[in-house]
């Protein structure tokens, strides 16, 4: 084992969108001593994943359009166990991060006159949606590297942070695993000043995802750190297909494909959603409005368009089949009855020039790159049937920080999916915009505290007690005594955590998987191989990621246990709650929270291997002061002008 020792001030862990730009952002503001950590500069969600037309959600720019960075921030807000500071800065500087974006090279469309106009997402009152297409946060993420690169920002490839180094409430410091060491293992203990956590989502928690396989998350090191989660019951589900992997959402909804379900061995095909509806045009609307509704949510299961999401899951889970989407007929193999469908659906369609033809025809009508993001992984949706399941998308919860994006560790913040921002339900794209604050955020703390604080240097007696810490840690594989293959524990852990923590919840099957996730994280030791050099990304990362499912099973079983309804994307079954329908089995029964429980926060910790859950008031909207002068003596003492 070797083990090599660096000072580096200012440390950002991620190269997706939100780590790069957190790492411009420092060197904006005159950091220059910063590196970028990578386990892969080109894995992970931002570079790696996108839909229909993937959307950045920002405050309207176009048009007569009436908007306010006050009701933006009245409508994140509005989300459920959002934090109103947080709404805000959102708010605030979204207009000031998308323009970086485009200055940067992102083309997001404009009209010839520069307005950037938008359309309507899911829980959104105007249209302050953008999108550059299907891949916009991957084109985010190129324009941001680049200039990243242009600058001479240090970035260490290869390099898998399995522990963060604080005590008393203070980062000091990083310990990496050298992914290019392959004879024997490799370490880097980097101290620092300042960690920014961009490692997006706790992705490889669960087997059905829609996250690409390069994004499995971190969110162990943070908890084990001693930072506290925060909503960590809050995940979207919803319909994406299953190789590649990709969420079909917008066009792919509304341009009415067929639905169909075979046994395992592809026999048996039928279209199953007209089980379920009495009238063709009522289930070909409930489809249409799955591309504004896409997220799975139960207070659309009864009469509105979720209930498709649990007509798939019946047919996946339940009955054991496959689902496919057919863009090569219209549903029935017949004519869509267009002036049947409900006036918004039909409406969108007219205006879009659909009006016509098959699914695959209108969706080259409607949003062509669509079809060939498809072609692109070799799947032709003009022959080929897609298959399709319900999967974990994005988690609105994660690791809890104040208005700077810093976590209750001094020096550590969590910007990006990794932060929990959002609560229960959000417009869609405000993930894009919320990383980009974040990183603004969290830059700026750091560049304040550096002009109101003199430098500390880490005492003898703190280094000491730290450095013993990581060579602990890094001696942990050899200690490794069991016979199970890590690869053969992951995917019992993952499909468990599918099972149990994903879209349907009950407290039994809660209880029994953090029972087992703790047994296994307990004698993780006595379960698995000894790892060779080369499976030691695979060795820390399976312990990093049962960390992350002890923390967020407890704290679905603590709300289960609380008497809180079903909401957001996650069905609570209750025996005694309202069943959507007679149709439907009764694992869906279910009673709504109703935004009962949406002003106050979850909080969970680990101490000492132990979770604990608090829950506490939302911080509400900051009543700010407006009168000018006021706020500019604020900004020159905050300066130091």
């Amino acid at each position: 084992m070797k083990m090599q020792e660096l000072r580096i001030e200012q440390i950002v862990v991620g190269t997706g969108a939100a780590g790069f730009q957190a790492a411009l952002r420092l060197y904006q503001n005159g950091e220059r001593d910063l590196a970028i950590l990578a386990e892969n500069v080109n894995a992970g969600t931002s570079r790696n994943t996108g839909s229909d037309k993937q959307t950045y959600y920002k405050l309207s720019l176009a048009s007569g359009d009436l908007d306010s960075v006050r009701t933006m921030a009245e409508d994140l807000f509005a989300g459920q166990c959002v934090d109103g500071d947080q709404a805000l800065c959102e708010a605030a500087l979204s207009s000031r991060c998308f323009f970086r974006l485009t200055e940067l090279g992102v083309p997001f469309p404009c009209t010839e006159y520069g307005e950037f106009m938008g359309y309507k997402t899911d829980h959104d009152r105007g249209r302050r949606a953008t999108s550059a297409g299907p891949y916009t946060s991957k084109l985010m993420t190129e324009c941001l590297e680049r200039e990243v690169r242009e600058k001479g920002i240090r970035i260490m490839d290869q390099m898998q942070v399995i522990r963060f180094l604080a005590k008393d409430k203070k980062v000091y410091g990083v310990l990496c695993l050298d992914k290019k060491e392959k004879e024997e293992a490799g370490y880097v203990l980097i101290w620092c000043s300042n960690v920014i956590m961009a490692t997006g989502g706790p992705a490889g928690m669960y087997h059905d995802s829609v996250y690409p396989t390069s994004q499995t998350g971190s969110s162990g090191l943070a908890f084990e750190a001693g930072a506290e989660g925060k909503n960590l019951t809050e995940w979207q589900f919803g319909l994406a297909s299953i190789d590649p992997r990709w969420n079909v959402s917008g066009t792919y909804m509304q341009v009415l494909p067929r639905f169909v379900s075979t046994s395992q061995d592809r026999q048996d095909e039928r279209e199953f959603l007209m089980d379920y509806f009495t009238r063709e045009e009522d289930m070909l609307s409930m489809v249409f409005l799955k591309g504004y509704q896409w997220p799975f949510d139960v207070n659309k299961i009864f009469g509105g368009s979720s209930v498709i999401d649990l007509l798939v899951y019946q047919e996946t889970i339940l009955k054991g089949r496959r689902v496919y989407l057919d863009f090569t007929k219209n549903p029935g193999g017949k004519e869509i009855p267009f002036e049947k469908l409900s006036p918004e659906a039909y409406d969108y369609l007219k205006q879009a020039g659909a009006l016509f033809g098959t699914p695959i025809e209108r969706l080259r009508q409607m949003n062509e790159p669509a079809i060939s993001f498809y072609k692109d992984h070799q799947v032709d949706l003009w022959h080929e049937k897609l298959e399709v399941a319900v999967c974990a998308q994005h988690n609105n919860g994660g690791i809890s920080t104040d208005a700077y994006w810093e976590t209750k560790i001094q020096g550590l913040f969590a910007v990006g999916e990794v932060c929990a921002s959002h609560g229960v339900t959000r417009p869609g794209g405000t993930a894009l915009n919320a990383g980009q604050v974040g990183a603004v955020r969290a830059a700026e703390k750091i560049h304040l505290r550096k002009l109101c604080q003199e430098k500390e240097d880490i005492s003898d007696e703190i280094k000491q007690a730290l450095g013993r810490e990581a060579e602990e840690f890094a001696k942990l594989p050899v200690q490794a005594a069991g016979n199970m293959a890590l690869g053969e524990l992951w995917k019992k852990a993952s499909m468990r955590m599918s099972a149990c923590g994903g879209m349907i919840r009950n407290r039994e099957s809660l209880e029994t998987a953090l029972k087992e996730t703790n047994e296994e994280l307990e004698h993780y030791l006595e379960l698995v191989k000894q790892p060779a050099p080369s499976q030691l990304p695979l060795f820390y990362r399976l312990r990093d990621m049962l960390v992350s499912q002890k923390a967020y099973l407890f704290a679905m079983l603590d709300y289960a246990k609380s008497g809180a309804g079903s909401r957001g994307s996650a069905l609570y079954m209750d025996p005694e709650g309202r069943q959507p329908d007679e149709k439907l089995p009764g694992l869906y029964r279910c009673r709504l929270d109703q935004g009962a429980h949406g002003g106050i926060v979850q909080e969970v910790s680990l101490k000492d291997g132990e979770c604990s859950a608090c829950w506490r008031p939302v911080r509400p909207l900051p009543e700010v002061d407006y009168f000018f002068e006021n706020q500019w003596k604020a900004y020159r003492d905050r300066e130091m002008i």
